[in-house]
């Protein structure tokens, strides 16, 4: 695929395929690129893929990153190559990627609905067996209607691998209790054609007003999840083989190997599958204040070697300093997500005169709105950045970053862009 001045990002006049983008010479530095534009850390990048994996490693657990944080092929690849088991997807979208790019095992952390879905999932199952593909149910009727187009299909038995969801009262899917989620493990396993392989449920959503409520909160769902996991057990529902305990986005992996971990918490057989997507590029707000909040529950976990790094910039020029304590900078909400204000914390003085161009540490200056193609910092009167020279913000919440560039380079530590990758959104 091509990159040329069209995508976002990509320097003027270029014309390059992406594998040969490490071998243009183009540097951050030397103003190679049009201004706003994205860029990937190679080495906290490699930091993070190792910390993560390291982690889960150590704990006994799989890992089945989520792809819905990069949408990158070429991302995913280094998850795999580093050690995950799956990866995890969200939406008909998505997976359809994932297989067009060559994905054998993925998990679907989410119901399978919508009869093109349903028979685009039997067909790949049925066609290719090597295609592994573990999903979620949390509603009897579902069951029913996946049942229906499987046999119709002719699919064999234990190609369709589900989990039994547990939510809670407010959240977002699953079973609303226990209770129910007996009931309905029950029918999927009364099923000719599904498998129970586990039980799945996501903690992110559950709320409390200070941080030890919130703890409280998590481990009380937790120890929920591995009741049911053990009824299950018990009750003979889960098919021959390994059991999935599934839980753990990017907040709480923590609590979840800590009270999962427990000898003899999980019945025999079961293992731990977490699936935090937002570590591979961390950040500079919200997943740094989740992270700093693992550090203080389990120092143990949080401070590992050299913990996780913000990998995730995004570079844009200062337009106008239209007053002493203001600048606006040309980076907006379509450029990096606008669920928390950005961190500016490094300036390129490109009109500094002296043709150094190196970084410099940002102190004072402070985000305060974000439009759509403007970002207004707030800084002290003595701020030299003028015109032309370049903020480079880290962003928070990396998700909603990722869906608004193409195209995101990759840099080594002397700003030299040394590869990119691509997004499918």
């Amino acid at each position: 695929m091509l990159l040329d001045h069209t995508t976002k990002g990509v320097p003027p006049h270029a014309v390059a395929g992406r594998r040969a983008i490490g071998d243009m010479g183009w540097n951050l530095l030397q103003e190679h690129f049009d201004l706003p534009a994205c860029v990937l850390r190679r080495s906290a990048i490699e930091n993070n893929l190792g910390w993560m994996q390291s982690l889960v490693n150590d704990q006994g657990a799989l890992f089945s990153p989520h792809g819905k944080t990069t949408m990158s092929p070429e991302l995913f690849d280094m998850q795999l190559k580093a050690g995950a088991w799956a990866i995890t997807l969200a939406t008909a979208h998505q997976v359809r990627v994932a297989r067009a790019f060559g994905l054998k095992r993925i998990f679907y952390a989410n119901q399978l609905t919508g009869r093109p879905f349903i028979d685009f999932i039997i067909d790949a199952l049925r066609t290719d067996d090597r295609f592994e593909f573990i999903f979620l149910v949390d509603d009897a009727q579902n069951v029913q209607d996946i049942e229906r187009a499987a046999r119709a299909a002719g699919l064999a038995k234990g190609r369709l691998q589900v989990l039994v969801e547990l939510g809670y009262p407010g959240g977002r899917c699953g079973c609303r209790s226990v209770d129910e989620a007996l009931a309905l493990a029950a029918r999927v396993v009364a099923s000719p054609v599904i498998d129970l392989i586990g039980i799945e449920g996501f903690e992110g959503y559950l709320h409390a007003p200070d941080e030890a409520s919130l703890e409280r909160k998590v481990r009380d769902f937790l120890q929920a999840m591995i009741s049911l996991t053990r009824q299950c057990h018990d009750k003979g529902f889960f098919a021959p083989g390994q059991t999935l305990f599934s839980v753990g986005g990017s907040a709480f992996y923590d609590l979840v190997f800590n009270e999962a971990g427990t000898m003899g918490a999980l019945p025999p057989g079961c293992k731990v599958l977490t699936r935090s997507g937002c570590y591979l590029t961390h950040d500079a707000g919200m997943y740094r204040n989740f992270f700093e909040q693992i550090k203080r529950r389990n120092p143990e976990i949080g401070h590992r070697d050299k913990g996780l790094m913000d990998a995730l910039e995004i570079w844009g020029y200062v337009l106008s300093r239209p007053e002493p304590g203001r600048l606006i900078v040309n980076v907006g909400k379509r450029d990096l997500s606008p669920d928390e204000l950005p961190v500016a914390h490094t300036a390129v003085r490109f009109r500094s005169g002296d043709g150094s161009n190196r970084p410099e540490a940002l102190v004072g200056h402070q985000a305060v709105a974000l439009n759509d193609q403007h970002c207004h910092i707030e800084c002290p009167a003595d701020s030299p950045l003028v015109p032309g020279d370049a903020v480079i913000f880290g962003a928070s919440h990396p998700c909603l970053t990722f869906d608004k560039w193409r195209n995101i380079f990759l840099r080594d530590d002397d700003y030299n862009i040394v590869g990119a990758v691509s997004t499918w959104f």
